[in-house]
């Protein structure tokens, strides 16, 4: 096992690497506006690359950007993150991206997929970067306000320049990430423990563990509120317990009949079957198999027929149903906020 990759600090970055230079975030969602406005605060200078019509667009401009067509921007920057959707990277990369790459330019990403399984191949006169924040472009931008920061990985695929790590450290800092820790790693590990994890554990896993509790307890005859509650509502509890203090911190924390039935029970849910389960979804990963299936789902010809039929039955499932009843009933509650935003 290799646990020997550096963890990077604060007082290993040097931000002012940045100074002079133009940094061109494309793409403005959930990462993009996170990223472009830690880095503004931290005194960077930074525009912003979209597709003309982009309903991104205005909010850019209304938070003090300089916005531009993704290829204008592109003309201008020295550093230039791509943040947007990985299935658009790669036409996105090759119509307006290239062709105003020059020699000694730094092209960065958050996650590794495009580069992994080679759907952008960059010129060797370029340094290749990815600062992966471990969170959700809300939180970054939250945690950076609060004077925080979200942990991030660093990797480099290459290094023209011979200070693209020193570089990278410098963006990382700019967003807050170095405050909390940036651990080194590749885009080929970045890219496979990503996807195994969103896919097996994050939100495969735990979403289809969370409902099928939810249906058992609704076939058993219990009210589907009180399903919800249980095996729904709580699971964020317990996530901030453990996020807080680890499992061992969790289980102090609640009931010995809770702890008890956590020892005894998730064996019996979690089995050398399920884990052989993972293994194979692991190895769809590192062999490209799932990248396959989801760029053939996502383009034109597959016109994500699948994609969305599955989004759909989602949607209908009887805890969505219940839990936008329940969640109005908050004192706290600003519904489906992140939805309708």
């Amino acid at each position: 096992m290799n646990d020997k990759n550096p963890i990077y600090y604060e007082s290993d970055c040097n931000l002012s690497l940045l100074d002079g230079k133009t940094i061109a975030i494309i793409g403005y969602g959930s990462q993009g506006h996170a990223q472009a406005l830690n880095l503004k605060d931290s005194g960077c200078n930074v525009i912003i690359g979209l597709y003309e019509g982009s309903k991104s667009w205005q909010r850019a401009e209304e938070q003090g950007f300089k916005v531009y067509t993704a290829a204008e921007a592109a003309e201008r920057a020295d550093i230039i993150m791509i943040l947007i959707n990985d299935e658009k990277q790669k036409a996105l990369y090759k119509e307006s991206i290239e062709p105003h790459l020059e020699a000694g330019n730094m092209l960065m990403f958050s996650h590794g997929f495009n580069i992994r399984y080679k759907l952008i191949v960059p010129p060797a006169d370029v340094d290749v970067v990815m600062i992966a924040p471990k969170a959700p472009g809300h939180t970054v931008r939250s945690e950076y306000q609060a004077g925080k920061g979200t942990p991030c990985l660093i990797a480099v695929e290459q290094d023209y320049s011979g200070k693209a790590k020193e570089l990278g450290l410098a963006y990382a800092l700019g967003i807050g990430g170095a405050r909390a820790g940036v651990l080194e790693t590749t885009f080929k590990t970045e890219t496979e423990t990503d996807l195994f994890g969103e896919q097996a554990v994050l939100c495969g896993g735990v979403c289809a563990l969370m409902q099928a509790g939810f249906d058992v307890l609704v076939e058993a005859g219990y009210d589907p509120r009180n399903a919800y509650f249980e095996c729904i509502h709580e699971m964020k509890l317990i996530v901030d317990l453990i996020y807080q203090s680890g499992f061992e911190g969790m289980r102090y924390s609640i009931s010995n009949t809770a702890e008890y039935g956590d020892y005894i029970t998730g064996p019996k849910i979690i089995t050398e079957e399920t884990k052989n389960t993972m293994r194979k979804i692991l190895a769809d990963i590192q062999d490209g198999s799932f990248a396959k299936n989801f760029l053939l789902d996502m383009s034109d010809a597959g016109g994500q027929v699948h994609f969305q039929a599955l989004r759909d039955k989602a949607k209908n499932h009887l805890s969505e149903t219940y839990g936008k009843e329940i969640r109005k009933l908050y004192s706290w509650s600003d519904e489906d906020k992140l939805i309708n935003n």
